[in-house]
């Protein structure tokens, strides 16, 4: 009797195809362009091998896989794994089955366990029939978190909120002043072309991997660990050629202005095209930005979150001391600062590391600030932990919790010498904000990190984070002080601010205010003063409130004001009756003018449309040097700028058109950056919902071959040409996309 194989010979691979439209599809990274297979942990995917001669059969032959990822590749590291083809999948290991048998076509579903090692993978298929085998090379595929997956650590139970977190590219960041918060558009971008291979080679040059490149991958499968590393490497000060430069003296000659970014594919593909060396410049929300972009792509719901008031304590005392003088200024130099906003990012994981009850949201801060364990990065830190003031556990939580809750207190250095405490306990982590889910509207967070203030709960909250809660002096008894803005604090214009004092008691009170303004950066630094009164004493009747005004004139505090647009009131109230000493402070942003954009014709897919954009001059100088610059995932190919020919004069108006041609449907975001001489880092924006090109429209391309995803290849939507076009800004050393 002779055997059926020996008859048969071999089975022989011809083709494969790893399906990647298909598989992108159904695992929601379609976007990522359809160049490589690019999966989910945990959810079965699709490709079908073509043999040779004759089919594929069960029991003559035997078909097993090999995947590996990382440099060294073995079983116990959980990086290289060999699996056989069966009749059922395994979930907590690789496994594949037949889905369906056509006469000489196989279709295979593979699946990784859910915690499997994340990044790039090769895929190995082995044949072997009577003892003869053959290995073929069948491809390459990236391996992501799965958050739609129950047994992923990154699993996020709400579609809605997976949809915001992970899928959707452009979002809003808050800026401003607790007093008056505003946001600005930013393009995540993190399927666009190239960011996931950018977002890997982060991982791949980390100094964990460098170190020890084995135990770097083996540690992949732990949104944790990718949390850290991809903090650490978002700034550059550990030298590890780290992604951004930070910088906030306002000296940006020979970058780019923190406030002229308006996303994050930019950065990283500057950063890639320069060879991995940093990017000037970056602050806090631009840090917190990119890093979230890394974070989405890897498949970890991310997003960013702004801290109003936020203490830097560089001492840990949970005390932030100020010192001024009695008109109102610094009198000493403290490396303790209050961001009038900080930035940082939510990233949302399973925390098995902690005792129960630390899952969920965990702050991630990329901004260089304290170094952790030896390296400037910050987090995962559960925010229920913040909350709790559960100081011990990991990673860097007595730092982020000072953020949130730090005193301040103000020491007024008098003419004697003698120095008079005020305590402002309230002032700090106010308003945390984000964007909501699915509108373009903030959602404060605030009770996530704090109870309220004065509470039973937040008292003992204190008392286990070790510091006694002091009193903020301001009952409902005695003479308060606050400060209120007048309309119209637009820069170029005059606008006026008041020291507003109630006596809240019975008697009258006489008591001397003080009014002193000085430009101010984001971080807290302060620059020349712009506006002073001199000491007033006023007489304030039993139950009477009364107002004390400052004017903040355009010529005083035009060549002065950094790109933060900010200014400090500081206001001194001395009670004649008691001396006691109160201090009102309040951040002014002094605002840009609006960006306004229109748009003309039906937004449909692949059909042109036309985009208005047009800014007013509001100040007294002409606007020499005006760039516009516009981007927009899935409207735009990359950034377009616009270069005026002409300087734009006092009170006239810069308009212009240009041409859409958008590749993506469903709600977009059409985002402007404005730069010029005198006005910098304006900020617009504009919703557009593009309609689905219709069925009838569509062109079906002829394949082409490509071994990357299979043997045949069709060019879809979701590929994105043109990467390089996407290096676009106006400084000499770049390439350009001018309109």
């Amino acid at each position: 009797m002779t055997d059926a194989s020996a008859i048969q010979g071999d089975l022989v691979l011809e083709t494969w195809d790893l399906q990647c439209d298909r598989n992108g599809q159904e695992h929601r990274t379609a976007d990522m362009g359809c160049e490589r297979l690019v999966v989910r942990r945990g959810q079965p995917f699709t490709i079908t091998l073509r043999f040779s001669g004759r089919g594929y059969e069960e029991g003559v032959d035997k078909l097993s896989f090999n995947v590996e990822t990382g440099p060294c590749p073995s079983e116990t590291s959980g990086t290289s794994s060999h699996f056989v083809l069966t009749d059922c999948p395994e979930e907590s290991c690789w496994s594949a089955v037949i889905q369906q048998q056509d006469g000489e076509s196989l279709s295979v579903s593979l699946c990784s366990p859910p915690n499997a090692r994340i990044g790039r993978y090769s895929m190995t298929l082995e044949t072997c029939t009577d003892y003869q085998g053959s290995s073929y090379q069948i491809g390459d595929f990236v391996l992501l978190f799965n958050p739609w997956h129950p047994e992923d650590t990154v699993f996020l139970r709400d579609e809605n909120e997976r949809h915001e977190y992970v899928l959707s590219q452009h979002g809003l960041i808050y800026q401003g002043t607790c007093d008056y918060i505003f946001s600005i558009p930013w393009n995540f971008g993190q399927f666009e072309d190239d960011i996931l291979a950018i977002c890997l080679n982060m991982l791949d040059i980390n100094p964990k991997h460098l170190r020890d490149q084995n135990r770097d991958c083996s540690r992949r499968n732990d949104p944790v660990y990718i949390g850290r590393v991809v903090s650490a490497m978002v700034n550059c000060n550990d030298e590890d050629r780290g992604v951004l430069f930070g910088r906030w003296d306002d000296r940006y000659e020979d970058g780019m202005s923190p406030m002229a970014w308006i996303g994050s594919v930019d950065i990283l593909k500057r950063w890639k095209k320069f060879g991995c060396q940093p990017v000037k410049y970056g602050q806090c929300w631009v840090f917190a930005a990119v890093a979230c972009t890394v974070m989405r792509c890897l498949g970890i719901p991310s997003r960013v979150v702004t801290n109003y008031n936020s203490a830097h304590d560089t001492n840990a005392n949970l005390t932030i001391d100020r010192y001024i003088n009695e008109k109102g200024e610094q009198e000493r130099y403290s490396w303790d600062k209050i961001w009038n906003f900080h930035c940082w990012v939510e990233s949302w994981m399973a925390r098995p590391d902690l005792a129960a009850g630390y899952d969920g949201w965990q702050v991630l801060d990329p901004t260089p600030q304290e170094k952790s364990e030896g390296v400037y990065c910050c987090g995962p830190a559960p925010v229920k932990a913040i909350k709790e003031g559960d100081m011990l556990l990991k990673y860097d939580i007595p730092f982020i919790f000072a953020e949130v809750n730090a005193d301040v207190v103000y020491w007024v250095v008098q003419g004697d010498g003698m120095q008079k405490q005020s305590i402002r306990s309230s002032d700090v982590g106010k308003n945390i904000s984000t964007k909501s889910v699915g509108r373009d509207s903030r959602e404060d967070i605030t009770h996530n990190y704090k109870y309220p203030e004065g509470s039973e709960e937040e008292r003992a909250v204190f008392e286990k984070a070790e510091h006694q809660k002091k009193s903020i002096g301001e009952d409902d008894e005695g003479l308060h002080l606050r400060i209120k803005v007048s309309e119209g604090a637009n820069k170029g214009s005059d606008f006026d601010v008041f020291a507003v004092v109630n006596n809240n008691t019975d008697e009258e009170r006489v008591c001397r205010v003080t009014l002193c303004a000085r430009v101010t950066s984001h971080n807290g630094t302060l620059g020349p003063q712009c506006g002073l009164t001199d000491p007033v004493d006023i007489d304030i009747e039993p139950r009477e409130e009364k107002r004390v005004p400052l004017s903040i004139l355009y010529e005083e505090y035009r060549d002065k004001l950094t790109q933060d647009n900010l200014i400090k009131v500081v206001a001194l109230l001395k009670d004649h009756q008691t001396g006691d000493i109160i201090v009102a402070v309040r951040d002014i942003y002094v605002e840009n003018p609006p960006i306004k954009i229109r748009i003309l014709g039906e937004p449909m897919q692949n059909r042109k449309l036309v985009a208005e954009i047009s800014l007013v001059n509001p100040l007294t100088v002409p606007l020499n040097s005006c760039v516009f610059v516009v981007e927009g995932t899935g409207l735009t190919e990359g950034q377009l700028l616009k270069e005026l020919e002409e300087p734009v004069e006092p009170q006239a108006e810069a308009k212009f058109r240009m041409d859409l041609m958008p590749r993506l449907s469903g709600l977009q975001k059409l985002m402007v950056d404005f730069e010029s001489d005198q006005l910098t880092g304006v900020k617009g924006y504009r919703n557009v919902i593009i309609a689905p090109q219709p069925i009838a429209e569509v062109d079906f391309p002829v394949p082409i071959p490509d071994q990357r995803c299979g043997t045949t290849l069709h060019p879809s939507p979701c590929a994105n040409p043109g990467s390089l076009a996407h290096q676009t800004r106006w400084n000499s050393h770049h390439a350009s996309n001018k309109l």
